[in-house]
């Protein structure tokens, strides 16, 4: 059946086999290990590696044809600002955008208890508006939705990027053996780049909304490096005259 110019077939599950282990992201090119695809149920598989392996191994392997859609998540806590950077689930979205499918990565604030019946309705609300109207090319749309009942959420809002850091980010600690680790974490602030920051959405209870494009290349400064293209190289010929001058002594 086609509706509004795509077609519509039944979803296709496919999710790491061990969440916690890895988040990075990693391009076709960039390994060769072994990934395994064990199926669950009719349409429900999981894969033992990133969320960029199941993006690749649905799209191009288990599904006859391309996705009209891909959904990464729901996660359970928050991806904003810098977090896109190194987010499993915002990489799962991206590898989608790359590959030609219209992709969002959804995201759960939260910490022991999570209202994820009031982010599946909105998941599905922007995942109807992107099979009615489409994105933009390379742009995949990132939304985070706040901790609370669907009735108490205020709304959507468009936002970009915000900064964010740690207080006291590394801790030092001394196990039982006496040996010292250290415990990555810290205290979370956020401040943003400007007054449509996503964190300010999710802290006013609405729905933070990001298009977000893959290219990153600072295009407002590429003049200011053109200069650097004059560095000149080592002179070709200077260097081989020194080599055969170099030859000849040893000789």
């Amino acid at each position: 059946m086609k509706r509004h110019g795509m077609r519509h077939r039944s979803p296709l599950t496919i999710r790491r086999d061990h969440p916690h282990l890895t988040h990075s992201r990693q391009g076709l090119g960039e390994r060769r290990q072994t990934r395994r695809v064990n199926q669950l149920g009719t349409r429900i598989y999981v894969v033992n590696g990133t969320p960029v392996d199941c993006v690749n191994l649905a799209v191009l392997k288990l599904l006859p044809a391309p996705p009209d859609l891909l959904v990464s998540g729901i996660n359970k806590g928050v991806n904003l600002g810098d977090d896109v950077l190194y987010s499993g689930t915002v990489s799962a979205a991206m590898e989608g955008t790359i590959l030609g499918v219209p992709s969002m990565a959804v995201s759960q604030e939260g910490q022991e208890h999570f209202y994820f019946d009031a982010g599946a309705r909105y998941a599905v609300r922007i995942a109807r508006l992107i099979l009615k109207e489409g994105l933009p090319d390379e742009t995949l749309v990132n939304l985070n939705i706040p901790n609370r009942p669907f009735k108490s959420i205020t709304g959507v809002r468009v936002t970009c990027l915000s900064r964010r850091r740690f207080d006291n980010p590394i801790i030092e600690k001394i196990d039982p053996h006496g040996r010292t680790y250290y415990w990555i974490a810290g205290t979370r602030v956020s401040w943003s780049r400007s007054k449509d920051a996503d964190h300010e959405a999710l802290e006013q209870g609405a729905v933070s909304l990001t298009p977000i494009h893959l290219d990153t290349t600072h295009h407002g400064v590429l003049d200011r490096f053109r200069k650097w293209e004059t560095v000149r190289r080592p002179d070709v010929r200077r260097v081989a005259a020194s080599s055969k001058l170099k030859g000849k002594q040893r000789s």
